[in-house]
């Protein structure tokens, strides 16, 4: 199974609009609270919808109803290393 895909939101009615839409929709979406470091006031804690609908999907429902879509960004491998010379370049010929 995937990952759930991460909808954040400030608006509690917003976050509960978008997974009734979700779930209408045939998708699993769950909704919860989430907590930012440093943030004491639990009123200041944006709602976090979660689901297994496709990113288009969720990403879309985002720009609708002023939130954001929290991916991860997987970093990529890094490339193996370049092959360089051992020996200094010789510019002049003996």
């Amino acid at each position: 199974m995937m990952d759930p895909v991460r909808g954040i939101f400030f608006g509690e009615d917003d976050a509960r609009a978008v997974v009734a839409r979700l779930v209408a929709d045939g998708y699993d979406a769950r909704l919860q609270r989430e907590r930012l470091a440093g943030e004491d006031d639990d009123e200041d804690h944006p709602w976090a919808v979660l689901t297994d609908a496709p990113e288009l999907v969720l990403e879309l429902l985002v720009d609708e109803h002023d939130g954001w879509l929290d991916v991860d960004d997987e970093e990529e491998p890094a490339p193996a290393p370049l092959e360089l010379p051992t020996q200094p370049r010789r510019i002049k010929r003996s």
